[in-house]
Parts: C-alpha cells; structure tokens; sequence
C-alpha cells in the first residue's frame, strides 16, 4: 500500500501593488490638486458673477459721468465723479423723487399685507381643511399661474373703470388681498404639509379651534415662508411696470416705474444721467431687502417644512 501524500495548501501571495491600488486612500486625489480644482471653480464663479453685474457696475459709472460722455467714455471707473445727475433728476419732474418713491411704498405695503394675510388663509385651508371639491379647487388655483397678466388686465381695468378705480390705488392693492397670487399660496400649501399634524391634533385637544391654530401654530412655524412671501412680493411689486402704467395715468399718482418712463417721454430727447441716476436710487430699497432677507428667502425656498 501507498502512503497517500498530502499536500498543504500554498498561501495567497498579497501583492503590495494591488493592495495600493485598490485601498480608498488611493483613489482620493493629492491635496495639490483638490485645492487647484477649488482654485478653479472659484475663479469660474467670480468671472461669471462679474459678468451678471457689469450691466450694473456700467449703470452706476454712467450715473456718476456727465450726460455727453455717458456712451462715449464705456469705462467703468468716471474720470471725474459728477453728481448732478443726482441731484438734477431727484427734480426733473413734476414732483420730487421722492414723491414717487412714496406712491411706491404705499402700493408695497397694501401689496404686502394682503398677500400675507389672505395667500396665508388660503394655503391653511388646501393644507389643513377637508371640504367638498379641494383638489379641483387646488388644481384651478395653480391653472391660474399659467394665466398671462395681458389675458385678464383688460377685464380688470372695465371693473375698476366701472367701480372709479382708475388713478387709485386700489387696483393695485385690493386684489393682493383676495389671494389673486396662486404662486404664494402654493408656496405656503407646500411648507404647511411638511409641519406635522400631531401639532394641530394636540392644538385641538387644547380647545383651540382652526382660528387659533393658524395664528398660534401656523404662523409662528411658517416664518422662513412667510419671509420668502414678503420679499418676493416687495421685489415684483416694486419693480412692475405694467400694471402700474395701466391704472396709474396722473402724474401725481405716478411710481416709480412710471415715473422713470417719464424721463424717455417728457420730452423729445431722453435725459441718460439723471435716468440712469434715479434708477440707481430705486434699486437701493430692492438690495436692502434683499439682503435683510437673505437668510429667510433661501431658508424657505430650501424646506418643506419641520423634518
């Protein structure tokens, strides 16, 4: 009989190579080059803000540049800083600037109010209240966004004509406060579904009805919505021009927006500086704004909600 040979298993040979090769650490990039490719995007990022305000750094270098050199000298920094353009189209028209800078803040804050009030109520009652017809009322609401502001501004200017609303603002205010901005409404309908509902069960266990859970729950968790409502509703209202040329034909209702027209129309050649001037005093309250809500309008543009 044959002794039967038993042969040991050979051990794998580890290959030093494969294993670097295959270990996480070996794939990460060397630290020089994740701080050029940071270097990198940087530098697209600055070019291309820098490019998205040239037309507003070029705005204010002509307002600070006589009107005969507006268009010839393009550059960006003035030779010599002139101010007269400030202070001659802050008195170009009829009234001073200021006279409509006001017309703009009275039509802003009826603006504002009403779309916070009544876009709020609404957004509660898609979110919270269960009726007969909720989501084909929901559905016509967001068909509404769809809507050009040309396709109803011509039976709205034959009601307010009828109603002796023409050069008023109330054309411009009464409507915010019939939620007529579907676009806030299904912004808050959407922050509204993402706050629990155990919050409105335990408010109902309390005693509190829908009245009190909206202002006492609601509102208090929906400021990031609210914030986004309230600085949209100040830009677009500020800056709209067509609404405003429609219903506002005096000059002693004019806003801003048609107040700057006014320096292209009143007469037969268009005043550049003092143009250029009092557009730059108009943007002054939109960067405020802006800046003062900054937090808030990418806050409640960026949640649903209480996660």
């Amino acid at each position: 009989m044959t002794d039967s040979l038993t042969v040991a298993p050979t051990p794998p040979v580890h290959h030093d190579d494969d294993a670097r090769s295959t270990h996480p650490a070996a794939r990460r990039p060397s630290p020089w080059r994740r701080r050029l490719r940071a270097i990198g995007k940087h530098a697209l990022l600055i070019g291309f803000g820098l490019l998205m305000l040239y037309p507003l750094l070029w705005l204010l270098a002509s307002s600070l540049k006589p009107t005969s050199l507006i268009f010839r000298d393009p550059s960006l920094i003035p030779e010599t800083i002139d101010l007269s353009n400030y202070t001659g189209g802050w008195n170009a028209l009829s009234h001073p600037f200021g006279h409509y800078i006001l017309n703009s803040a009275i039509v802003v804050a009826g603006s504002l109010l009403g779309n916070l009030v009544s876009c709020s109520m609404a957004a509660y009652a898609f979110a919270r209240l269960n009726f007969r017809g909720r989501g084909f009322l929901f559905a016509i609401m967001l068909m509404t966004i769809m809507l050009p502001i040309h396709v109803v501004i011509v039976p709205q200017y034959i009601l307010f004509s009828q109603l002796q609303w023409i050069n008023t603002f109330l054309p411009l205010i009464v409507p915010k406060l019939l939620a007529t901005d579907a676009f806030f409404i299904f912004l808050m309908v959407q922050f509204f579904r993402g706050i629990p509902r155990e919050l409105d069960e335990a408010a109902r266990l309390d005693g509190c009805g829908h009245i009190r859970t909206f202002f006492r729950i609601m509102l208090p968790l929906s400021v990031p919505a609210l914030a986004t409502t309230a600085i949209f509703t100040f830009i677009w209202t500020w800056n709209d021009f067509f609404s405003q040329l429609i219903f506002l034909t005096k000059p002693d209702m004019y806003t801003v927006p048609v107040a700057l027209k006014t320096f292209v129309d009143s007469t037969g050649q268009t005043s550049w500086g003092p143009l250029f001037a009092m557009s730059i005093v108009s943007l002054i309250p939109i960067f405020i704004v802006f800046l003062l809500g900054q937090k808030y309008l990418v806050k409640g543009i960026a949640t649903t909600g209480i996660k």
